[in-house]
């Protein structure tokens, strides 16, 4: 047989469970939501930063496309490209218009079709000759189309242009003239970006092939870039829980230029480790003060428990005076003095019930002395009929052999009789009355077959006869009953009509109002009980005075056939 632990260790069990789950997954779930919660308000804060970085970025290549485009409708600008002898300081004063602010961050440069550099707002020494071939120059869009930039030059090289665009200049007629060359270097990078990235994160701008243009620490560019290059080739996130940073990336569509932000992890390993360590600890206080007051409950608990247990275990081997004391003033003490009373009714039912059944055995006895009486009757009632016949007395005969069919009708053991026999016996009863009265009234039964063999509780149709007989045609002539049958839906309605002076109004207010079993109308008294208690409320008998004259009494009881069990 398999062992089962006892209910107090269960018990316990439970309450360390209910006490302790809770706890370590909340709390392991409230670790992780702050987890959760502080990294994505890094990333959207990251994302805010994202934004403002390529807004600025938005903001400088409108400058350099406004530039290309005024440099292009400028007559002085084509001129002086072409060697028709523009005066160089308009020229230069054209430039520094076109350029702008945008200036300050970004040196814009005039070259003629041969690729040499003829007027800058930036200042240098010497010629620069740009191969037009290959490079920025070859790259530059046509006519009309906004400049293509391109990454040049070592991250690392604070002097050198890191990025550069190109714009196709025209003159009158569609003709090239040169170019327009426009270079940002890292102090205009760090102009241009300074205060949209946070001060604890670090800026990186890439090439569409993920190659450093810039970055706010120039020696962590070709290190970092690489790395970052080799996980999007692999498919693989840039940032990870094992990193020490988080990496945010947003592409500035205009130029192609990837945007690189990383920013410190919010929890470090460390601060994770130092986390778990104060959780367990807690759930190790927690377990200890669980266990504690899980013992402690359960102790409380079993005591009485195991009171009532000895308790019921007494009541097996029909001890009926045991008793468990109380305790405390608990649920477990309202318990044990319920137990109580009911130990106590169960010895007052018992002396009860042993009292019942002598009176029940009592009973019986009477019953069968008694009905050695209606069985004498029924022989001497015989014996009267045919003495009777012997006479020549033909209605002494004939009542005494109508009353002999109605007592053993009535002693017989069966509650219900179908309606066919109810109706015979009751004619029986009408023949006595119709001699008794000289056939001073006149009786009709109204019976469809297919309702004769409906079941009904019996001699329930003779009281309601008899009432109509004595009460409703007293000092009436000519006088007429009428018993009708009647089916409605699954009710059986059965109604007794005369034509006498009928109900007083008090009765004659449809459902019969019991009024106890006192006074002239106990047989409608007991037919409305015998149908309430067999039925139900919904049944019984309903009065009613005729307009025409006397009075309608109809007992309503659902329709059940020979073979189906009673209601």
């Amino acid at each position: 047989m398999k062992r089962t632990l006892s209910f107090r260790r269960r018990l316990s069990a439970g309450f360390l469970a209910a006490s302790l789950i809770p706890l370590l997954a909340c709390s392991a779930m409230m670790l992780q939501i702050f987890r959760l919660r502080m990294t994505a308000e890094a990333e959207r804060e990251m994302a805010e930063y994202l934004s403002a970085a390529s807004a600025a970025l938005d903001t400088a290549f409108d400058a350099f496309t406004q530039a290309a485009v005024r440099l292009r409708d400028s007559a002085i600008t084509a001129a002086a490209l072409a060697g028709d002898g523009a005066e160089d300081t308009l020229v230069n004063g054209e430039l520094f218009a076109a350029a702008g602010e945008a200036r300050s961050y970004a040196s814009f440069d005039l070259y003629d079709l041969r690729g040499r550099r003829r007027y800058s707002t930036r200042q240098s020494t010497g010629e620069e000759q740009l191969p037009t071939d290959w490079g920025v120059l070859y790259a530059a869009s046509g006519p009309g189309e906004p400049m293509t930039f391109t990454a040049c030059g070592d991250v690392t090289d604070t002097e050198a242009p890191l990025l550069q665009g190109a714009a196709l200049l025209t003159g009158a007629g569609g003709r090239e003239t040169g170019y327009l060359v426009v270079s940002v270097y890292y102090a205009g990078f760090r102009q241009l970006l300074e205060g949209k990235y946070g001060a604890q994160n670090d800026l990186m701008v890439l090439s569409p092939y993920w190659r450093p243009v810039y970055c706010v620490q120039p020696s962590l560019a070709d290190a970092l870039a690489p790395r970052l290059r080799s996980r999007l080739l692999a498919g693989e996130a840039l940032d990870s829980p094992e990193e020490e940073f988080l990496y945010a990336v947003e592409r500035h569509e205009r130029s192609g230029l990837y945007l690189v932000l990383r920013r410190p992890q919010v929890f470090t390993e460390e601060t994770i480790r130092l986390l778990h360590t104060v959780s367990l600890g807690c759930a190790v206080v927690c377990v200890a003060l669980s266990i504690f007051m899980s013992l402690t409950l359960s102790r409380q608990m079993f005591r009485p428990i195991q009171r009532l247990r000895q308790g019921i275990g007494e009541v097996e081997h029909d001890n009926l005076d045991v008793r468990v004391a109380a305790g405390e003033e608990d649920e477990l003490g309202e318990l044990a003095g319920r137990f109580n009373n009911m130990v106590e009714a169960l010895r007052r039912n018992r002396e009860a019930l042993v009292e019942n059944q002598r009176e029940l055995n009592q009973a019986q006895i009477r019953m069968l002395q008694a009905q050695l009486n209606p069985h004498f009757l029924c022989n001497t009632l015989d014996t009267m009929k045919w003495i009777s016949k012997i006479n020549k007395v033909p209605q002494v005969a004939e009542m005494s052999a109508n009353l002999a069919d109605i007592l053993r009708f009535c002693i017989s053991p069966e509650e219900f009789a179908p309606l066919r026999r109810e109706v015979e016996i009751l004619e029986r009863y009408v023949e006595i009355q119709e001699i008794r009265m000289s056939g001073a009234f006149t009786f009709r039964v109204e019976l469809p077959e297919e309702l004769a063999d409906c079941l009904i509780p019996k001699m329930i149709l003779q009281p309601l006869v008899e009432n109509a007989i004595l009460h409703g045609l007293e000092g009436v002539e000519d006088g007429a009953v009428e018993v009708a049958v009647r089916e409605e839906g699954e009710m059986l309605r059965i109604t007794v009509r005369d034509n006498g002076t009928g109900l007083p109004p008090e009765m004659a207010a449809g459902r019969y109002q019991s009024r106890g079993p006192a006074g002239k109308h106990l047989g409608l008294y007991n037919v409305n009980t015998i149908l309430t208690k067999y039925y139900g409320d919904g049944c019984g008998l309903f009065l009613e005075n005729a307009s025409e004259g006397g009075a309608a009494v109809t007992a309503v009881l659902p329709v059940r056939r020979e073979g189906e069990e009673p209601c």
